[in-house]
């Protein structure tokens, strides 16, 4: 799965619905997210904390959607070394 690919995916699924929602009010989406995630942790449920940490995902992604970030781009610069180090390819040179 390509992280580009999937922000395309969110924006094509969501992007209207998030601008017309705003940007407060999606981030507040992300929040709730983020506290299901909590949820799920504290109970150990591996299934839901996975579900949850789908969600969290899918609401950054439409947040960068919003914003104008390629988070693929934005992931490059900050964690470059470590992107090295894994071996990790990209579209474009890090």
């Amino acid at each position: 799965m390509d992280l580009k690919c999937v922000q395309e995916a969110m924006r094509i699924a969501y992007y209207e619905r998030d601008r017309r929602r705003g940007l407060h009010a999606t981030f507040t989406w992300l929040v709730e997210e983020v506290g299901e995630l909590a949820e799920a942790v504290l109970e150990e449920d591996r299934k839901k904390v996975e579900e949850e940490i789908a969600d969290v995902i899918a609401w950054t992604l439409s947040i960068a959607n919003l914003l104008g970030v390629d988070v693929e781009e934005a992931m490059r610069r900050k964690y470059v070394a470590d992107l090295e180090r894994a071996g990790c390819k990209s579209h474009s040179h890090i």
